[in-house]
């Protein structure tokens, strides 16, 4: 059976990272974690003390950058060098400036790069916001996915407070709202849905009929 690249686009919170690792689990697919990419030049850029909008620091902290993504126990574990960041990726001032860091030519440059090559094969599951339309513009299924600001804002929340993060509904939806914006309006791959992306509004579905979706979406590609 031939083994395609699926693209899965979408703002924060649609779900992109559950169901991806879903569906590759499914088709028996390697999972390529963009995000967790971009929230290891934040947690580098931070632990050398670069700015998150110093241009040219950041492109010293990512060229640098000794990234491995390890999907093997059926969850991402990030590596920068020998040291584990997997949980510290997570926490909420990198999320925060994982949108501001996104902005940089540098690192989307080598970013992007990198994520081509790890996809080159064929049988991979990518997510992210400019999947379809940059990284793998040639990918054989594309899926935007959405929800509303409130579902998004909802499930970002139970996820904090179940890890015991303590944080306001409505503070958490302004954020959220505020990265929609600017992943939306920046200069360089800003988020959008590829013309022949296929839309998914997940707001009341359930995560086993989103993923089914996309795994039948698939299967009658192949």
């Amino acid at each position: 059976m031939k083994k395609i690249c699926v693209a899965i686009d979408g703002p924060a919170g649609a779900g992109k990272s559950t169901i991806a690792k879903i569906v590759a689990d499914r088709l028996n697919y390697k999972y390529l974690d963009t995000g967790a990419m971009y929230r290891a030049v934040c947690w580098a850029a931070k632990n050398a003390g670069v700015s998150f909008v110093d241009e040219k620091g950041l492109a010293g902290v990512v060229e640098n950058l000794q990234l491995n993504l390890d999907y093997s126990r059926g969850a991402t574990e990030v590596f920068v060098g020998s040291s584990n960041i997997t949980n510290e990726i997570r926490s909420l001032e990198i999320s925060n400036a994982v949108s501001i860091v996104a902005q940089s030519a540098s690192v989307r440059i080598a970013l992007v790069a990198l994520q081509r090559r790890l996809s080159s094969a064929g049988g991979v599951v990518v997510d992210g916001r400019d999947i379809g339309t940059v990284v793998l513009p040639y990918a054989e299924l594309k899926i935007f996915l959405t929800a509303s600001v409130e579902e998004r804002a909802r499930r970002r929340w139970l996820e904090l407070t179940d890890s015991g993060v303590e944080i306001e509904f409505a503070e958490l939806k302004k954020t959220i709202e505020a990265r929609d914006y600017t992943d939306s309006n920046r200069a360089i791959s800003p988020l959008s849905k590829a013309i022949d992306a296929i839309e998914i509004d997940t707001t009341g579905m359930s995560i086993a009929d989103v993923s089914k979706k996309i795994c039948d979406l698939c299967e009658a590609i192949c």
